[in-house]
Protein backbone atom coordinates (compact mmCIF):
# COMPACT_ATOMS: atom_id res chain seq x y z
CA UNK A 1 0.00 0.00 0.00
CA UNK A 2 1.50 3.59 -0.91
CA UNK A 3 1.29 5.87 1.84
CA UNK A 4 1.27 9.43 2.22
CA UNK A 5 1.76 10.96 5.45
CA UNK A 6 1.45 14.63 5.42
CA UNK A 7 2.72 16.71 8.09
CA UNK A 8 4.28 13.99 9.49
CA UNK A 9 6.61 15.86 11.72
CA UNK A 10 9.09 13.36 13.46
CA UNK A 11 6.32 10.87 13.85
CA UNK A 12 6.14 9.44 9.98
CA UNK A 13 4.01 6.57 9.54
CA UNK A 14 6.09 3.51 8.80
CA UNK A 15 6.65 3.02 5.13
CA UNK A 16 4.84 6.08 3.93
CA UNK A 17 6.48 8.43 2.10
CA UNK A 18 6.29 11.95 4.27
CA UNK A 19 5.95 15.43 3.56
CA UNK A 20 6.22 18.28 6.06
CA UNK A 21 7.13 22.28 5.23
CA UNK A 22 9.89 22.15 8.40
CA UNK A 23 13.55 20.77 7.55
CA UNK A 24 14.44 18.62 10.93
CA UNK A 25 11.58 16.16 10.42
CA UNK A 26 11.52 12.73 9.38
CA UNK A 27 9.83 13.74 5.64
CA UNK A 28 11.15 12.75 2.56
CA UNK A 29 9.76 16.11 0.86
CA UNK A 30 9.84 19.09 2.42
CA UNK A 31 6.54 21.23 0.69
CA UNK A 32 4.50 24.23 1.66
CA UNK A 33 1.03 22.29 2.91
CA UNK A 34 -0.75 25.21 1.86
CA UNK A 35 0.95 25.60 -1.70
CA UNK A 36 -0.98 23.38 -4.12
CA UNK A 37 -0.33 20.92 -6.05
CA UNK A 38 1.75 19.19 -3.97
CA UNK A 39 4.91 17.36 -5.85
CA UNK A 40 3.31 13.89 -6.87
CA UNK A 41 0.80 12.75 -9.66
CA UNK A 42 -3.10 12.16 -9.71
CA UNK A 43 -4.53 8.70 -8.08
CA UNK A 44 -0.50 8.44 -6.73
CA UNK A 45 -1.58 6.82 -3.31
CA UNK A 46 -3.85 4.31 -1.56
CA UNK A 47 -3.96 6.31 1.93
CA UNK A 48 -3.55 9.91 2.70
CA UNK A 49 -2.66 10.36 6.61
CA UNK A 50 -3.26 14.27 8.16
CA UNK A 51 -2.67 13.43 11.68
CA UNK A 52 -3.35 16.81 13.32
CA UNK A 53 -2.85 18.48 10.52
CA UNK A 54 -5.91 19.88 8.95
CA UNK A 55 -6.32 22.14 11.74
CA UNK A 56 -3.20 24.39 10.65
CA UNK A 57 -3.65 24.81 7.12
CA UNK A 58 -4.94 27.67 5.26
CA UNK A 59 -8.19 26.18 3.46
CA UNK A 60 -9.39 23.41 4.77
CA UNK A 61 -11.38 22.61 1.32
CA UNK A 62 -8.46 23.29 -0.96
CA UNK A 63 -6.68 20.55 0.86
CA UNK A 64 -9.45 18.47 0.98
CA UNK A 65 -9.52 19.01 -2.88
CA UNK A 66 -5.04 18.17 -2.76
CA UNK A 67 -6.36 14.82 -0.79
CA UNK A 68 -9.36 13.79 -3.16
CA UNK A 69 -6.71 14.23 -6.04
CA UNK A 70 -4.13 12.33 -4.56
CA UNK A 71 -6.16 9.30 -3.76
CA UNK A 72 -6.20 6.59 -6.22
CA UNK A 73 -10.72 5.60 -7.16
CA UNK A 74 -11.37 4.31 -3.26
CA UNK A 75 -8.20 5.31 -1.34
CA UNK A 76 -8.28 6.52 1.80
CA UNK A 77 -7.75 9.62 3.78
CA UNK A 78 -7.23 9.25 7.41
CA UNK A 79 -7.26 12.64 9.07
CA UNK A 80 -7.13 13.11 12.93
CA UNK A 81 -7.69 16.60 14.50
CA UNK A 82 -8.44 18.00 18.46
CA UNK A 83 -12.18 18.42 18.64
CA UNK A 84 -13.36 21.48 19.32
CA UNK A 85 -14.41 21.57 22.54
CA UNK A 86 -11.02 20.98 24.07
CA UNK A 87 -8.05 22.25 25.50
CA UNK A 88 -5.65 21.70 22.65
CA UNK A 89 -8.13 23.23 19.96
CA UNK A 90 -7.59 26.42 21.19
CA UNK A 91 -4.48 26.48 23.20
CA UNK A 92 -1.69 26.18 20.12
CA UNK A 93 -1.71 29.46 18.58
CA UNK A 94 -0.96 27.83 14.65
CA UNK A 95 -4.40 26.35 15.04
CA UNK A 96 -6.56 28.24 12.30
CA UNK A 97 -9.58 25.68 12.33
CA UNK A 98 -11.77 24.28 15.62
CA UNK A 99 -13.77 21.32 14.06
CA UNK A 100 -16.62 19.14 14.71
CA UNK A 101 -17.56 15.35 13.94
CA UNK A 102 -19.32 16.97 11.00
CA UNK A 103 -17.08 19.49 9.16
CA UNK A 104 -15.93 17.77 6.79
CA UNK A 105 -19.63 16.74 5.38
CA UNK A 106 -19.53 19.08 2.64
CA UNK A 107 -17.44 16.43 0.88
CA UNK A 108 -20.27 13.49 0.96
CA UNK A 109 -23.28 13.01 0.89
CA UNK A 110 -25.14 14.50 3.80
CA UNK A 111 -23.59 17.89 2.77
CA UNK A 112 -26.69 19.68 4.36
CA UNK A 113 -27.05 21.59 0.52
CA UNK A 114 -23.56 22.37 0.89
CA UNK A 115 -22.01 20.01 -1.54
CA UNK A 116 -21.40 23.01 -4.59
CA UNK A 117 -18.24 24.46 -2.20
CA UNK A 118 -16.53 21.30 -3.72
CA UNK A 119 -16.10 18.71 -6.51
CA UNK A 120 -14.43 16.52 -4.21
CA UNK A 121 -16.54 13.80 -2.81
CA UNK A 122 -15.84 10.82 0.20
CA UNK A 123 -17.35 8.26 1.17
CA UNK A 124 -17.42 8.28 5.14
CA UNK A 125 -16.07 5.36 6.32
CA UNK A 126 -16.26 6.19 10.30
CA UNK A 127 -15.93 8.88 12.15
CA UNK A 128 -15.03 8.38 15.79
CA UNK A 129 -14.73 11.15 19.00
CA UNK A 130 -12.80 10.16 21.57
CA UNK A 131 -13.75 12.04 24.80
CA UNK A 132 -11.64 12.82 27.98
CA UNK A 133 -10.87 9.98 29.65
CA UNK A 134 -13.87 10.17 32.44
CA UNK A 135 -16.30 10.28 29.85
CA UNK A 136 -14.47 6.96 28.02
CA UNK A 137 -14.20 4.88 31.36
CA UNK A 138 -18.00 6.02 32.12
CA UNK A 139 -19.19 4.72 28.76
CA UNK A 140 -20.53 8.29 27.49
CA UNK A 141 -17.48 8.00 24.67
CA UNK A 142 -19.44 4.68 23.32
CA UNK A 143 -22.77 5.91 23.31
CA UNK A 144 -21.65 9.38 21.39
CA UNK A 145 -20.22 7.04 18.70
CA UNK A 146 -22.60 4.30 18.93
CA UNK A 147 -25.15 6.38 16.74
CA UNK A 148 -24.75 9.22 14.24
CA UNK A 149 -27.83 11.06 15.94
CA UNK A 150 -27.09 10.77 19.16
CA UNK A 151 -23.23 12.36 18.18
CA UNK A 152 -25.10 15.23 16.85
CA UNK A 153 -27.35 15.58 19.79
CA UNK A 154 -24.05 15.63 22.50
CA UNK A 155 -22.41 18.44 19.67
CA UNK A 156 -25.54 20.49 19.63
CA UNK A 157 -26.36 19.92 23.51
CA UNK A 158 -23.80 18.32 25.30
CA UNK A 159 -20.47 18.81 24.47
CA UNK A 160 -19.59 21.99 26.61
CA UNK A 161 -20.35 19.83 29.36
CA UNK A 162 -19.22 16.90 28.40
CA UNK A 163 -15.74 17.69 26.09
CA UNK A 164 -14.59 16.29 23.12
CA UNK A 165 -10.75 15.10 22.95
CA UNK A 166 -10.27 13.96 19.09
CA UNK A 167 -12.35 13.47 16.23
CA UNK A 168 -10.51 10.54 13.79
CA UNK A 169 -12.34 10.35 10.27
CA UNK A 170 -11.66 8.03 7.90
CA UNK A 171 -12.96 8.43 4.36
CA UNK A 172 -12.99 6.87 1.08
CA UNK A 173 -12.39 8.98 -2.24
CA UNK A 174 -15.11 8.74 -4.80
CA UNK A 175 -13.90 9.36 -8.16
Amino acid sequence: MKILDVGCGRNKHPGAIGIDRIAGTAADVLCELDSYPYPFQDGSFDQVRAIHVIEHVGDVIRTMEEFHRLLRAGGRAVIVTPHYTDFSSFCDPTHRWHLNSFSLRYFGDDNAGFGYYSAARFREISTRVKLLALWRWLGFEAAVNASRRFRRFWEHYLCYLVRGKVIEWELEAVK
